[in-house]
């Protein structure tokens, strides 16, 4: 017959790490800081894009792709710094410049899921109206892309090595 001793429980507690209150508690807060970062990446997106295309001395005014380029590369930078010295601020690597590239990567990815919701919506299920288009790509695609996204910075970029 063996018997646990407090000192047992509580080595035994240690060397498991942290509860599952404790990890979910963090999970919510990292998911939390991790969709604040979106957010804020988003409004830069749709600022910078629109501020290209309408904004004052009309700068690329008869030109929306270099716009969106431009503004999607703004968010993206914006994002990874967000989520480098934020969300994941305890994951960072010894590398910034790897997960640089990393987070560059996985967000052309993320994109890409985007891009086939769309595509598999409209020219595969027919589905080609205005509000088709925008379920399909800016809500499961999206939804999509950024749990693509959430995982691999977990996985890939932020590493903590």
């Amino acid at each position: 017959m063996t018997t646990t001793t407090a000192a047992d429980a509580a080595a035994s507690s240690a060397t498991s790490g942290p509860s599952l209150r404790v990890r979910t508690t963090q999970r919510v807060a990292e998911l939390a800081r991790f969709g604040s970062v979106g957010g804020v990446a988003f409004v830069v997106d749709v600022g910078v894009f629109n501020l290209l295309r309408f904004g004052p001395g009309d700068l690329l005014a008869d030109k929306p792709i270099t716009a969106k380029v431009v503004a999607v590369a703004v968010a993206t930078m914006v994002a990874w710094l967000g989520n480098r010295y934020w969300a994941f601020a305890g994951k960072r690597t010894a590398s910034p410049i790897r997960e640089l590239v990393a987070f560059g990567l996985v967000n052309v990815i993320g994109m890409f899921v985007a891009v086939a919701c769309l595509a598999v919506s409209h020219y595969v299920l027919g589905l080609t109206s205005p509000l088709a288009d925008n379920i399909s790509a800016n809500v499961v695609g999206l939804a999509l892309g950024t749990l693509l996204r959430y995982v691999a910075y977990r996985t890939v970029v932020f590493t903590g090595r």
